[in-house]
Order: structure tokens, then sequence, then C-alpha cells
């Protein structure tokens, strides 16, 4: 019965990675795709900075 559970939670985390890495590869090519995404995406990381160094 573990070895069985922890089949399942190994193919859960497994397809839960596989997600994750498909989500961004999807967001890398729109963001090519779409080149004022990617101005926006670097203006919200460049803002997130500014505001982490203050803290």
């Amino acid at each position: 019965m573990k070895l069985l559970l922890r089949t399942f939670a190994a193919v859960f985390i497994f397809i839960g990675i596989l997600a994750g890495c498909l989500a961004m590869l999807l967001l890398v090519i729109v963001m090519l795709r779409f080149p004022p995404l990617l101005g926006a995406v670097v203006l919200a990381c460049w803002i997130y900075q500014k505001q982490f160094r203050k803290t």
C-alpha cells in the first residue's frame, strides 16, 4: 500500500513539473510573439527588484 501511494505521489509530482515547464515555455513563446508583453514583464521585474532592495 505504501509503495502504491509513493508511486502515485511521484507521478503527480512529475506531471506537475512537466506542466510547469510547459507553462513557462508557452509564456516565453507568447512574450517573443508580442514584444509589448516582454517589455511589461521586464518592467515588472525591475520594479520588483527596486522594491525588494528597499526592505
